[in-house]
């Protein structure tokens, strides 16, 4: 029996650094390629247990080289993978990663597998949930498939977080039927049909989310930190302080962070506050599922601001 039971998506993270991130039609000469584990779901996964949590991942790989590789990683970070099913006729997902000098990326993913769901799959979806206290679901596996994981959560009195990333329309029920949502700027306001360009004002965005949803809403600002919006209250938690190499997975290690705290009875300001720090350590190193702290990094972060 797992305390938090993820949902979501399962890659391998071929990651390119690069002078910037290229425009369109735009071809950039970048260094060597390296190989990282990856995927919303996985990286969520891994960045809650390493701060101490019981974890089991709902996912879905290939039956090849990559799939293995991840699956033997998992395991070694002490992720229940029993829920994880091999898929002999789809390949694993794929990300390709561009990393710039400034620590910005832009990915582009090949789901494979994890968007290949069945009626067994979903069977498995709703044992994996028996006896959990926090569900974390992601966008990376299908919408009903998130949905079913939601409805059974709810009635089994779970907490549930949406992470909404990447965002798809369609998607807006699901914001509705989650207790907490975590997006980020870019998700935030597509979730609301706006440019992310043209947008200003981003307390305006996370208000009118909470409002639109019914959800408790926790909105990351990257370098500023993030928004808490509760109804019309909006708190503000500050940054971290850190030097940026690569923020691949700064969203993810934020997202397990936070399901940690809320675990663990914190109040949400705290939570948040404590899940800033996960996402700070995570943009120090390159990689999205090497660069996640452990606990005591963590807490070494939040001493030393104090």
């Amino acid at each position: 029996m797992s305390e938090i039971v993820v949902l979501g998506g399962i890659n391998m993270d071929l990651v390119v650094r690069v002078p910037h991130v290229p425009r369109p039609g735009e071809t950039v000469q970048g260094g060597g390629v390296q190989r990282f584990s990856g995927g919303k779901g996985a990286n969520q996964a891994v960045a809650a247990a390493r701060l101490g949590a019981s974890v089991a991942l709902i996912g879905q790989v290939g039956a090849d080289a990559f799939g293995e590789e991840l699956l033997a990683g998992l395991d070694g970070e002490a992720v229940a993978v029993s829920c994880v099913r091999r898929l002999p006729d789809h390949p694993t997902g794929v990300a390709l990663i561009s990393v710039a000098d400034d620590g910005q990326n832009a990915i582009v993913v090949a789901p494979g597998a994890n968007m290949i769901w069945d009626d067994v799959a979903t069977s498995w979806v709703e044992a994996a949930l028996s006896g959990c206290r926090v569900l974390v679901a992601n966008l990376e596996v299908p919408s009903a498939i998130v949905a079913r994981a939601i409805s059974v959560a709810r009635q089994q009195g779970v907490q549930v977080i949406l992470n909404p990333a990447p965002w798809r329309r369609g998607d807006e029920h699901l914001l509705r039927a989650a207790d907490l949502v975590v997006p980020n700027q870019v998700e935030a306001a597509q979730a609301l049909g706006l440019d992310p360009e043209r947008v200003t004002d981003w307390t305006a965005i996370g208000k009118q989310l909470a409002e639109s949803t019914g959800a408790r809403v926790v909105l990351t600002l990257g370098a500023d930190g993030a928004l808490l919006v509760r109804h019309t209250e909006v708190t503000r938690v500050p940054p971290f302080s850190v030097a940026v190499e690569d923020t691949t997975a700064a969203g993810d290690a934020f997202v397990g962070g936070l399901a940690v705290a809320v675990l663990q009875g914190r109040g949400l300001p705290e939570a948040v506050r404590f899940a800033n720090a996960c996402g700070a350590l995570a943009v120090t190193q390159a990689g999205a599922q090497p660069s996640l702290p452990d606990r005591l990094a963590v807490e070494r972060l939040l001493a030393g601001s104090d």
